[in-house]
């Protein structure tokens, strides 16, 4: 009975060992003459403030705002915080969380064939001003590569992640732009600086594909060379098909500022 006891309690110990820790992104909160911002924060295995990193932006879709800094997370688990991406693309990784009373884009809603129409000149959010002021601020320290910043977002996202290439065309050093869309106007300020990779799905009925046909003609037009997916038969869920292709992470950390 000890022998089984014993035989039991190593295998346990055996198995527990072998079981690899859940990678979470630590909790923060940005503040600033403009007001606050939740966000999680995700550091290399190993991370060491003497050494330099990559720099990696997420931006949610409309259904993960809140206040709880956690909700944001829901479809990045398999990328950003599976076990084998983590070791083997080393980044610190952003996932801000716009309240419920904000979002990511300047967009306005409508009932014509477009659904979501861009102001003119429209100043970004409150969310998207503190983002960028995040943005800034890390993009100071010592531990980040200034030609490894990278961004992605779906959605209301993605739609924001184009204004952040339009406010800051010079950050990044590659985006993925996941069933948005944005003023085609503000493709002069990346085109040539930034490559894009644009994906939607074909049957999206909530963010119509035209937005992101738009910008990647937008992008052409103006002398990038965009890299465009549209999925068959998808809908408002294109996030899954990119972030199921294994060249997602490859292509964006593929990309360095020259």
């Amino acid at each position: 009975m000890l022998i089984y006891r014993f035989t039991i309690i190593i295998l346990y110990l055996l198995f527990f060992s072998c079981v690899e820790p859940k990678i979470t992104p630590n909790y923060e909160k940005f503040v600033s003459e403009i007001g606050e911002l939740n966000y999680r924060i995700l550091y290399p295995k190993g991370f060491d403030e003497s050494k330099s990193y990559p720099l990696t932006l997420f931006l949610h879709g409309i259904g993960e705002r809140g206040d709880d800094n956690n909700i944001q997370l829901r479809y990045v688990d398999k990328v950003f915080l599976d076990s084998e991406n983590y070791n083997k693309f080393p980044s610190v990784v952003i996932f801000p969380q716009a309240p419920l009373s904000d979002n990511w884009s300047s967009r306005i809603l409508t009932d014509n064939k477009i659904r979501h129409v861009f102001p003119k000149d429209a100043e970004p959010t409150n969310s998207l001003q503190l983002v960028i002021q995040l943005m800034d601020s890390l993009s100071q320290k010592n531990f980040i590569d200034n030609k490894r910043i990278y961004l992605t977002g779906l959605s209301n996202g993605a739609m924001g992640s184009f204004e952040m290439l339009y406010n800051r065309p010079e950050m990044f050093a590659s985006a993925v732009l996941i069933c948005g869309g944005g003023d085609p106007v503000w493709a002069n300020k990346f085109a040539k600086s930034t490559p894009v990779w644009i994906a939607h799905g074909a049957k999206d009925k909530d963010v119509y594909p035209i937005l992101s046909l738009k910008m990647v003609e937008a992008v052409i037009r103006e002398g990038g060379s965009p890299k465009f997916t549209l999925y068959e038969d998808v809908f408002h869920d294109s996030w899954i098909n990119v972030f199921d292709d294994p060249k997602f992470l490859d292509w964006i950390f593929s990309h360095t500022k020259n």
